[in-house]
């Protein structure tokens, strides 16, 4: 059962965003007894994590999954009494690489994979090792993780693991990317094995929905409001305080406004700003994404995630979704990562299919456009922030100089992944500042 806090002085709030962490916000601010009032330019809630209707499948646009670190869902999933809905299930891992399928991402294999010497084996298990046990990442959000990655593994098994891959995520900026950001990542994954030899994954009976649905009501519940299709025009500033929002057209007067949407929409929506935070705001960067879904009659591979490193391929890699939540088909996720001022951002989402379908016979030899029942593209602008070194000193603070005016989106997550997880932690850290 939840319980709320001591009273504090009502507030009226408009909050910005119904993903994940807009609702997590939500929710905690209702419990301070807040009048809440979420906005959502969007025709459902959940963001990035909002499922769609696949052909009589309900599932996310992108794909999402749970480790065992990630403590700030478990609590608030405790708190909802959602904690039997999650399930855990062995996954393993592939790597595609030269044209031919690989098993990856346990000790055994590492040893009899042909394309390393033992040298960098050994080298690599213990930059492994290492990563998941470091706990202060400070010093590495100095590091660029090229650098970091080359000391540790050494330059032939850096090129041969991880430099196709920074290329086709980060383009232009792979050279200038914080070691803390891809060091966490490790040890989300390194930490989430029931023992060396087994990785071993979570998800939701119902999908990352159940939670988003189970927020909603509990903010129905708190008498907060839910607004959908209601893209905000401009946040209200005056004489260096939140006035509120205009929304269609109308003035909604406020006491606070809490922003949860993707930073590079702030300067447009609040040019009111100081320029300082403005220009901290426009000097982080974002990739987008087109994540390319397929619904297949057999499985392509035994693999949950598997990796590519194939000069014939343009694509990091591949999610086989249900080989972690088990479904009577089976699903594909393949996320082209790239800046939108890339040429290939504009392709028909029917090229990226074809595309796609050519890699997927290439990995599976029996792989036939016969299997594919249904596909699916989904297109994110601000998918991934571009966490470059020193990354903490240029995120502009949660709480601005504008009184009354907080934000952060998943930018904030850093130096750890932009799980769910971590938005909900972002989500209660953005109430806890009211």
């Amino acid at each position: 059962m939840t319980r709320d806090r001591m009273p504090k002085k009502a507030k009226k709030i408009a909050l910005i965003g119904a993903g994940p962490m807009g609702l997590a916000c939500a929710y905690e601010l209702l419990k301070d007894h807040h009048q809440v009032d979420v906005y959502e330019k969007d025709d459902r809630i959940g963001g990035m994590s909002a499922s769609f209707d696949f052909d009589g499948l309900t599932i996310e646009r992108y794909y999402h999954f749970i480790c065992r670190t990630d403590t700030p869902l478990f609590e608030l999933l405790n708190e909802l009494n959602l904690s039997e809905a999650l399930r855990w299930q062995d996954t393993k891992m592939g790597f595609f690489c030269d044209g031919r399928l690989y098993k990856w991402g346990d000790p055994f294999h590492l040893l009899t994979f042909p394309k390393l010497g033992l040298i960098s084996k050994l080298r690599y298990a213990l930059h492994i090792f290492y990563t998941k046990s470091v706990k202060n990442w400070e010093n590495l959000d100095k590091q660029d993780a090229v650098s970091w990655l080359k000391k540790w593994l050494g330059k032939r098994a850096y090129h041969k693991l991880w430099d196709y891959l920074f290329e086709l995520k980060f383009y232009e900026y792979k050279n200038n990317i914080s070691a803390a950001w891809i060091g966490t990542r490790i040890k989300r994954i390194a930490l989430s094995r029931r023992n060396l030899l087994t990785e071993n994954l979570g998800y939701l009976e119902g999908g990352s929905n159940t939670l988003l649905s189970a927020l909603e009501k509990h903010i129905f519940a708190k008498k907060g409001n839910i607004y959908l299709n209601a893209g905000i025009e401009h946040i209200m500033i005056d004489n260096n305080r939140v006035q509120g929002i205009i929304v269609n057209g109308e003035k909604h007067f406020y006491d606070e406004v809490v922003s949860t949407i993707p930073l590079p929409y702030i300067p447009h929506i609040a040019p009111d700003l100081p320029e300082g935070i403005i220009e901290q705001i426009k000097g982080i960067d974002n990739c987008s994404v087109i994540c390319v879904l397929l619904k297949l009659r057999f499985p392509l591979t035994e693999n949950f995630w598997l990796n590519v490193n194939d000069p014939t391929m343009e694509i990091p890699g591949l999610i086989e979704y249900t080989n972690l939540y088990q479904k009577s088909e089976s699903v594909i996720y393949v996320p082209f990562y790239m800046p939108k001022t890339h040429p290939k951002y504009t392709q028909e989402d029917t090229a990226f299919i074809d595309e796609v379908s050519g890699y997927l016979h290439r990995i599976n030899p029996a792989f036939s456009k016969e299997w594919v029942l249904a596909t699916h593209v989904a297109r994110y602008e601000f998918a991934q922030p571009i966490c470059t070194p020193n990354f903490y000193q240029q995120l502009p603070p949660m709480r601005t100089s504008i009184s009354g005016f907080v934000m952060a989106d998943t930018s904030y997550c850093y130096p750890e992944d932009r799980s769910i997880s971590e938005s909900v932690k972002v989500g209660r850290d953005l109430a806890h500042l009211n």
